[in-house]
């Protein structure tokens, strides 16, 4: 599993839209659907933030372990 199905996977979890953490990350819309998508490399200072508000590690993000 890709980086970016975590983070999708995570926000369907938490019942999110792209635009509710998009807001939260202070980047546009695009821009994380982007990442969500695997368009693009996910940003360090990003992933530091969707780790803090999924309450989970870079690591489990990263797919470096199944713990979240």
């Amino acid at each position: 599993m890709a980086c970016f199905n975590r983070i999708k996977d995570l926000k369907e979890d938490a019942d999110l839209t792209q635009e509710e953490i998009s807001q939260y990350l202070h980047i546009s819309q695009r821009a994380y659907s982007h990442y969500e998508n695997g368009d693009r490399n996910i940003p360090s200072d990003i992933l530091i933030c969707l780790a803090d508000f999924y309450h989970t590690s870079i690591d489990y993000l990263l797919n470096r372990t199944d713990q979240r």
